[in-house]
């Protein structure tokens, strides 16, 4: 106890890190305060919006914003949208491939194109988010008054949290896009422990302590695959400069066991109402059809969990296909002097990559989609859907994301100062991986 709080009292020591931190506290009571403000013309307590699938998903990383219509409604989520479409648009296109490769001019370039993307994406999905989830009862004003001025609103919300998401990258601590999605699941979280405590009552205390435990360990779980690395070694030539002899350092390639973080649980979620959708047009006119929608209606079927899963591992093996690049990889280390013990450089370089990256996705994958499913098993287990959410799937992976990037920028502060890092037995991992690429 009396190391941490040395440590808590090094941390406001630093006063470049006391004014992020300080910042960054400002920055998200801003943003969980405007998560509070209604629409305007609209009655959050009429509003009944679905905590199931994509649209519980959704309210679950704007913490409630969602369900009780918000300007901060669709917060961040259509930046994130507009980025994952301009990543993509950077693998398959050369003209954003040609940007990518400019250095800063090209960043700002897709930066900008981001950000006009971002206001189309805002200004379709607010007017499907008023027109689909805001009942006539809910409303004080005319349907057509409200739809044009909530247009505005929540254009203006998201390119606000847009804002504030760079404004604590730059002058707070951590990822800011990252940190907004992870304040709104954490706010969540006391709640759900509160209703799952009240649940239980007195007489199940040790039940609900075993419960508690039980997260920890699946925490536990979740860092474990959100920092295994698969370590290459490459060694680097030595050239001599003048009078002398650079080079001839051995570093590591870490390949992350899984590459693709929490993309295909986004990508595999938002396929699986489908299914369900699907089969309800049919349902009157089939008993088959009306089974399917109703099985896929609900997340703790086996059938549900199972098709999640293989849509998971797909999406994986895709991502990871799009995201990491052996032949580019395999080209700069060749450019910068570097190769693989027992592997000639070039195309051979690049088909050893490739084999590894296969061999490591398929383990990464199945244990993503295990981490995907872990909340459909809680529920059956009797815990309570809310507190359930928090055994795994995309809210603990993110969480555990964003709170070790955070941890490893706050210990390079300490360790810059020389003061101890935060764990007793060693850095956090992942800030000091030598990166030959």
């Amino acid at each position: 106890m009396k190391r941490f709080l040395d440590t808590i009292k090094h941390i406001f020591a630093i006063e470049e890190l006391r004014t992020r931190i300080l910042n960054t506290l400002l920055f998200i009571t801003i943003f969980r305060l405007g998560s509070y403000v209604a629409l305007p013309g609209v009655e959050p307590d009429q509003m009944n919006v679905s905590t199931q699938g994509l649209l519980g998903l959704l309210d679950t990383f704007l913490g409630g914003a969602f369900s009780k219509a918000s300007i901060f409604a669709l917060g961040i989520m259509p930046y994130i949208s507009a980025s994952i479409a301009i990543q993509l648009l950077t693998m398959a296109l050369p003209y954003f491939q040609k940007m990518q490769k400019e250095g800063e001019s090209g960043r700002k370039k897709l930066n900008q194109i981001t950000r006009v993307l971002t206001i189309i994406v805002t200004l379709v999905q607010g007017t499907a988010y008023l027109n689909t989830t805001v009942p006539d009862e809910a409303l004080l004003v005319s349907r057509s008054l409200f739809s044009i001025s909530s247009v505005f609103v929540l254009t203006a919300g998201t390119m606000f949290c847009m804002w504030l998401g760079e404004r604590i990258t730059d002058k707070g601590i951590g990822n800011g896009i990252s940190m907004l999605i992870m304040i709104g699941i954490v706010s969540r979280f006391p709640g759900a422990i509160y209703k799952e405590f009240v649940s239980r009552g007195s007489g199940q205390i040790l039940l609900f302590v075993l419960e508690i435990v039980a997260l920890y360990f699946v925490i536990m779980g979740a860092v474990m695959l959100t920092q295994a690395v698969r370590r290459i070694p490459i060694q680097y030539a030595k050239q001599v400069v003048g009078n002398r002899v650079m080079g001839g350092q051995r570093q590591y390639l870490p390949l992350k066991l899984n590459a693709a973080g929490v993309m295909p649980i986004i990508f595999a979620q938002a396929l699986m109402f489908i299914p369900s959708l699907g089969a309800s047009y049919f349902a009157e006119k089939s008993d088959f059809a009306s089974n399917v929608a109703t099985i896929f209606a609900n997340y703790t079927t086996w059938q549900y969990n199972l098709l999640f899963a293989v849509l998971i591992i797909i999406f994986t093996f895709f991502y990871t296909a799009i995201s990491v690049n052996p032949q580019q990889i395999a080209d700069d280390m060749k450019r910068g002097g570097g190769f693989i013990p027992g592997v000639k450089p070039g195309q051979q370089t690049s088909e050893y990559i490739s084999s590894i990256l296969d061999r490591i996705t398929f383990p990464g994958s199945l244990m993503l989609a295990i981490v995907a499913t872990l909340p459909a098993f809680a529920s059956l287990l009797g815990i309570s859907t809310d507190f359930a959410h928090f055994f795994g799937g995309t809210s603990l992976l993110i969480m555990v994301g964003v709170v070790l990037d955070t941890l490893q920028q706050v210990e390079s502060y300490l360790l810059m100062r020389r003061y101890e890092g935060l764990m007793k037995s060693g850095r956090v991992k992942g800030r000091t991986e030598s990166v030959a690429i």
